[in-house]
């Protein structure tokens, strides 16, 4: 029995060997390869799904959207457009025989409506500037929707006059009198976002946000910044009043009639609110709400406004965990939401009238959150470190989680790729700091393997169990490194306290974790090479690549993707002030000790280690010339150094064949030091 039971355990030990080996490690190919699933929106007789799926063409340079629908209890996808120029943004209509969606198949971005049982897709809107972000009226009658406009233009003519006038003009400068002038990506030129409302028959909609502030605001909004209460007589919608955008975070929500009229103020915090959501009974709004002016990773409460009453109240005060987003239960008796809870995002619940929050699904990162319409299902998009986003359901007690879509399941099949590991150990200011560790493929315990340590963004941000289509933890192993990211003080999800610890300690708490981190791996996992070790990070954490490269540390090579080199001068280049005010005190000229004591510029007499330094032209968040400087540092000082510079690139790198000289260009650097 013994030598049948070995045999057995021997053949099982082949076929699982044979099985391995027909699998491989993750490839550009494959990560561009797979469709990137998104925006989950269900009927309103709760059976289907419709939800977008991008697709990135290689040859073209660019990814196209199209609208599948997927029964919410079973049966196969099936897709509903399928238009070259992207279609995406569906909404069923109340009565769940149409759908509106997003389409630029002519052109201009437009709202455009299909039968949500197939056929022939008809242009909604016609207005010159183009439309985005549509939704539907309670009873069907009338669709919102957005478009930048001249703030100065009464009507479409104007503005369609006006675009075409600069269109054809051979002058392309521009005269700036104010800030904020440029913005992410992109130059401003004049335009600001303007609410609009059209009737189902279509047309060119009216503006109801007339002048000079933008609606939905610039930054800092959320994904549901404009809705119609329930009986359809009034629209709730965010935006900034202050006159200085670039230094302010106070959005506030404001209430019109649907028939247009002067807007009323609900909210007079000068903290950022935003995300509204009528409850079905039309009595409350809940939103989100922080508390400190001027700080863009404040804590999100959950907010409530009685609109018989005007009062408001947090509901989760002492809940130390920020909200992101909110759907309410279809009796108006509860509230549903989610929040970053530790790698993952956890789905909530709070009573309306108060009390103990509990919390449904954990351990998992979900978000795009929906409830079914009889209030017994959420649907959500989930995502872990070796599975692209799919769209998931789970009942409300959190039981029963069910994979509805499976995108990428073919070619997730034939790939070799780790789950993540979670260690903790103790930080910069004796508490726990938490880590998550990835093995390469066909990791060999035995063996000594070289390990790639990320760092994050933000700062105020985190790793957590996704599949990043960017800083992808399977791409960095693949070539065969462990991978390690420490979510260090700064980091968003271990409460608030442990977020603001970053501010005007920017090289401080941050770099001693990250330092007692790399001392924990290496005396912990005695397969990491510790004479084999690079660090990788962007933004933020481009910035503390530079930090190390001007003190103490381990590494043989570090990859700067985007990193802030001079503090002052990137106050004078970036766009969003109130960040770098919040986090150094104040401006250049006011403490000028804070902008000095943090720029890794001031520690360049210490730069030694080799480092590729990534930038792109369209980077308005951290500009290029920060790039450029640490370069010219690095150069100066003879330190090898190549710099990848991506004319057409903003602070992500977007394009396929741009991306995949990104991949190709950081494996290369690393191999070169690592391997």
């Amino acid at each position: 029995m013994k030598r049948v039971l070995c045999i057995s355990a021997l053949f099982l030990a082949l076929a699982f060997s044979l099985f391995a080996q027909d699998k491989n490690p993750i490839t550009f190919d494959d990560l561009f390869g797979m469709g990137r699933v998104s925006d989950p929106q269900i009927s309103p007789d709760g059976e289907r799904i419709a939800y977008t799926v991008t697709w990135y063409d290689y040859e073209e340079n660019k990814g196209n959207s199209d609208i599948w629908l997927v029964p919410i209890d079973s049966g196969e996808p099936i897709q509903l457009t399928t238009s070259p120029e992207g279609d995406s943004h569906p909404r069923w209509s109340p009565d769940g025989k149409s759908i509106a969606f997003i389409s630029s198949r002519t052109g201009t971005s437009q709202v455009w409506m299909i039968p949500a049982d197939g056929g022939e897709a008809k242009q909604m809107t016609t207005i010159s500037t183009g439309a985005s972000g549509v939704e539907w009226s309670p009873d069907g009658k009338h669709l919102l929707f957005t478009s930048e406009v001249y703030p100065d233009c009464p009507d479409d003519p104007c503005n369609k006059a006006r675009d075409e006038e600069k269109e054809e003009s051979k002058v392309q400068a521009r005269l700036i009198d104010k800030l904020l002038y440029r913005h992410w990506n992109v130059w401003r030129e004049g335009k600001v976002s303007h609410l609009f409302i059209v009737p189902d028959s279509g047309g060119v909609g009216t503006d109801l946000t007339p002048g000079e502030r933008d609606v939905p605001p610039i930054s800092l909004g959320s994904d549901h910044d404009y809705t119609f209460s329930p009986q359809g007589k009034e629209i709730c919608f965010v935006m900034n009043p202050d006159p200085m955008v670039a230094i302010s975070t106070n959005n506030d929500l404001f209430t019109i009639p649907t028939t247009g009229g002067q807007p009323k103020r609900i909210t007079t915090s000068k903290a950022n609110d935003n995300q509204p959501q009528y409850s079905p009974d039309g009595r409350y709004i809940a939103y989100h709400a922080m508390e400190r002016p001027g700080f863009e990773a404040d804590r999100y409460q959950l907010m409530l406004y009685d609109r018989h009453t005007g009062e408001m109240k947090s509901l989760s005060k002492d809940f130390d965990y920020t909200v992101e987003d909110i759907v309410w239960s279809p009796d108006s008796k509860t509230i549903y939401f989610t929040v970053p809870d530790r790698a993952y995002t956890s789905i909530c619940s709070v009573p309306v009238t108060g009390g103990t929050i509990r919390k449904i699904v954990t351990k998992s990162l979900n978000d795009q959150l929906r409830l079914t319409p009889d209030g017994r299902n959420f649907v959500f998009r989930h995502q872990e470190a070796d599975l692209p986003s799919e769209i998931f359901k789970a009942d409300i007690t959190g039981k029963k989680l069910t994979q509805l879509t499976r995108t990428n399941e073919e070619r997730l099949s034939q790939l070799e790729m780790n789950a993540l590991e979670e260690f903790w150990f103790i930080g910069a200011k004796g508490d726990s700091v938490h880590g998550l560790l990835l093995r390469p493929p066909d990791f060999d315990p035995g063996r000594r393997w070289p390990l790639i340590y990320l760092i994050h963004g933000g700062p105020q941000g985190a790793w957590e169990d996704e599949f990043h289509y960017r800083w992808n933890y399977q791409m960095f192993a693949s070539p065969g490194y462990v991978v390690a990211a420490v979510n260090f003080h700064a980091s968003t999800g271990y409460g608030q306290e442990f977020t603001d610890a970053v501010s005007r300690d920017w090289g401080g708490a941050p770099y001693e974790d990250l330092m007692k981190g790399i001392d924990y791996l290496t005396s912990t996992y005695d397969f990491i090479d510790v004479d084999r070790m690079g660090a990788a990070g962007a933004s933020y954490g481009g910035f503390m690549i530079n930090w190390l490269a001007g003190h103490n540390h381990p590494f043989k090579c570090f990859v700067n993707h985007d990193g802030v080199y001079d503090q002052v001068s990137m106050y004078g280049g970036t766009e969003e002030l109130w960040f770098l005010e919040w986090e150094f005190g104040g401006t250049p000229w006011d403490n000028p000790e804070e902008y000095e004591r943090w720029s890794p510029s001031t520690y360049a007499k210490n730069f030694k280690t080799p480092m590729l330094v990534v930038h792109g032209e369209n980077d308005f968040r951290v500009p290029n010339t920060q790039g450029f400087q640490v370069f010219t540092a690095l150069q100066r000082h003879g330190v090898p150094s190549k710099l990848l510079y991506f004319p057409d690139e903003d602070h992500f790198v977007r394009k396929p064949q741009n991306a995949e000289l990104w991949w190709k260009t950081v494996h290369e650097w690393f191999a070169e030091y690592l391997k």
